[in-house]
């Protein structure tokens, strides 16, 4: 058998991903690799079968045997199996029958005005106090925090401590560790949903107190909402703020014509990579994909950072256009029945955050030598741990 390439792959630019994934989408778009565990799994890197594999049912995150089951790393929310594997399917159903209505698009909406208040808010901070500053912890960090808090119902004073866990439980290197984390952001944020069922408020907390569901599974989602309702879009308005920087002539493309902002958050989502962690999958029975037959149980890695960069979709793909024209959707927030709930979310914190930026600081440049920036690579979700700015 051909040597294996082995994850993770050498990545030299933050705002680049890994040469290794375009070589092997135009090899083979589904390949067998090694894991940073070392086991084998399907690594997809085409636009079009990654699709295919989130549009299939067939397709889990659950396995029959957890304990012998191929990972993906060491993460202990995304590296290998993750819930009951004969009843996976009724969870994620009744999951997204209860919390879409909290994340209707009509009701992220209405959050705007809110955002936009929390947007200025910052940025007045930001600019009192003067450059230099660190963008990431004065606007990227504190922003999507305050408004997951108020939508969920979770106290924004503890904001320091549910911090320092999210970032322990999305640790790749130490398990022991981030799985203490994990099972103490569980606690913390069940004991919210618990006190929700006596006094009941307008957040989504108070809608999973009400919920029909086994204990574990509202802890494990309780969990789940509180950390990606933030930590992915801290990372999203970092990458999104260099992209512009690095390309100044669409920063002045969007100064221009503010009309541009939703298609700018679009390709912002598309091109920012602040992981290459992936998206893990098992097959349930006997799938083809991409020419390949995966066996029932075998791991797949959805690379989706990969797929956003497909040639075959994206004309020149590897350019940072927020005037791209006729480009299919990105599949930066999944596809079809593992469309992200939290989209919408993002969009309203991103569009406010874009709409605005480069109006209140036209100069907004990096304080460091771009070289000096480098993605963590010992975390799940990435990203960088500062982002020095002055204006």
């Amino acid at each position: 058998m051909t040597e294996l390439r082995q994850l993770p792959f050498d990545r030299a630019d933050a705002l680049g991903i890994s040469p290794a994934f375009g070589e092997l989408r135009a090899e083979e778009p589904v390949a067998r690799v090694l894991t940073r565990t070392g086991d084998q799994a399907w690594l997809v890197t085409g636009y079009d079968e990654i699709r295919q594999v989130f549009a299939d049912e067939r397709f889990g995150r659950s396995h029959p045997t957890p304990e012998s089951a191929p990972r993906l790393s060491k993460s202990v929310m995304l590296g290998g199996p993750v819930g009951d594997y004969a009843g996976e399917r009724h969870l994620h159903q009744g999951m997204r029958r209860l919390l879409a209505p909290a994340f209707s698009a009509r009701r992220m909406r209405n959050l705007g005005d809110r955002v936009r208040v929390l947007v200025a808010g910052l940025m007045d901070d930001m600019e009192k106090a003067g450059p230099p500053a660190d963008l990431h912890e004065a606007l990227s960090v504190p922003l999507p925090m305050q408004v997951i808090c108020e939508l969920l119902g979770v106290p924004y004073e503890d904001r320091d401590m549910f911090r320092a866990l999210a970032d322990t439980m999305s640790d790749l290197e130490d398990e022991e560790s981030a799985a203490a984390a994990q099972a103490e952001m569980r606690a913390y944020t069940y004991a919210i949903v618990e006190a929700k069922r006596a006094n009941p408020e307008e957040d989504v907390y108070s809608d999973l107190a009400a919920a029909d569901l086994p204990e574990d599974e509202i802890a494990r989602m309780a969990a789940g909402l509180l950390f990606a309702g933030h930590e992915t879009t801290v990372n999203q308005i970092d990458f999104g703020v260099l992209l512009f920087m690095r390309n100044p002539e669409q920063r002045d493309a969007l100064m221009r014509d503010p009309s541009l902002v939703p298609a700018a958050v679009e390709e912002i989502m598309r091109v920012a990579a602040p992981s290459e962690h992936g998206v893990l999958r098992y097959a349930r029975e006997d799938i083809a994909v991409g020419g390949v037959t995966i066996r029932a149980g075998d791991a797949v890695m959805l690379a989706t950072m990969a797929a956003n960069r497909d040639e075959r979709v994206y004309p020149d793909p590897e350019r940072f256009d927020i005037g791209r024209e006729a480009a299919e959707p990105h599949v930066g927030f999944g596809y079809a029945i593992h469309y992200c709930l939290g989209a919408s979310l993002a969009r309203v914190e991103l569009q406010a955050v874009f709409g605005s930026i480069f109006q209140r600081f036209p100069g907004l440049r990096l304080a460091v030598p771009y070289e000096e920036l480098k993605p963590r690579a010992d975390r799940l979700t990435g990203g960088l741990p500062g982002l020095p700015v002055a204006w």
